[in-house]
């Protein structure tokens, strides 16, 4: 089905834009392929945007950046790029999938996983392999591998599109001045921490709390008999005491868009 459009983009394209801007599909599971895409644009500041294009069925998920009790991790490696000094994932807000005792954070149908990387010559030429969890009636480890030019050519306005669409979603730094949220704190007796609700409007069903590494993962936000506090249950069965101290990072949704704010997590006062 993407023969055609392939053939002819290539036909009506010169080839230095085609090069810049995206690579061939990879069908990576029945129905499922992945290229990578770039805007074929670098910043002032040495900075391209390229991402992992994922064509999906709408009932077929791939995983946020902190997968979940059963979801697979992205990686990516970049071992043999060239000109190229560093890279950051920039992660949609995900969907938080609850089915039976498990909790997943997921992305369905088609998506684009933006990636920011920073270049470090004049020649930049990225290597990238990728694995990602693909799941549909059964999971598997998709793997595919990709060479795109990240030489700075003509504009690819749909690819750019779908790029800053993509990283629309994704969460920003609260600026707004007051913050919904205040102290985070660690409840040993109730096996959760305590979020401080300081805006009455704030919608605690978005509200997702995880660590640098992931771990310990925290379940469905519940409301608390404290009027302006929510918890967040520790899912793992381990001994979590050493997380007064540690910091979380905290995402939500708002009217305005995707948010986080980073605290630390300290010990109840009571």
């Amino acid at each position: 089905m993407r023969i055609l459009p392939l053939l002819l983009a290539l036909i009506v394209t010169p080839p230095f834009a085609v090069c810049a801007a995206e690579t061939p599909w990879q069908e990576v599971a029945p129905g499922v392929s992945i290229r990578l895409i770039s805007t074929g644009t670098v910043s002032a500041e040495g900075k391209t945007l390229i991402g992992l294009e994922i064509d999906m069925p709408a009932d077929t998920k791939t995983y946020w950046r902190v997968p979940g009790d059963t979801g697979l991790p992205l990686g990516l490696d970049f071992l043999g790029s060239a000109g190229i000094s560093g890279h950051q994932v920039i992660w949609p807000y995900p969907i938080r999938e609850k089915k039976g005792s498990y909790l997943d954070y997921v992305y369905y149908g088609p998506t684009v996983l933006p990636i920011e990387v920073t270049l470090a010559g004049a020649e930049a030429e990225a290597a990238v392999s990728a694995t990602l969890g693909i799941c549909s009636d059964i999971c598997v480890p998709a793997r595919a591998s990709f060479d795109l030019n990240l030489e700075e050519g003509s504009v690819d306005k749909v690819n750019s599109l779908r790029l800053r669409q993509a990283v629309a979603q994704a969460p920003i730094a609260w600026d707004g001045g007051d913050q919904p949220l205040g102290d985070v704190d660690f409840l040993p007796d109730e096996k959760a921490i305590a979020v401080e609700i300081t805006d009455p409007g704030f919608d605690i069903s978005s509200l997702i709390a995880t660590t640098q590494t992931g771990k310990p993962l925290f379940g469905m936000p519940q409301k608390s008999p404290q009027q302006d506090l929510v918890l967040l249950p520790i899912l793992e069965k381990t001994e979590n005491s050493g997380l007064e101290g540690q910091d979380v990072q905290l995402t939500f949704m708002t009217g305005m868009g995707a948010f986080e704010l980073s605290r630390t997590i300290g010990a109840d006062d009571e």
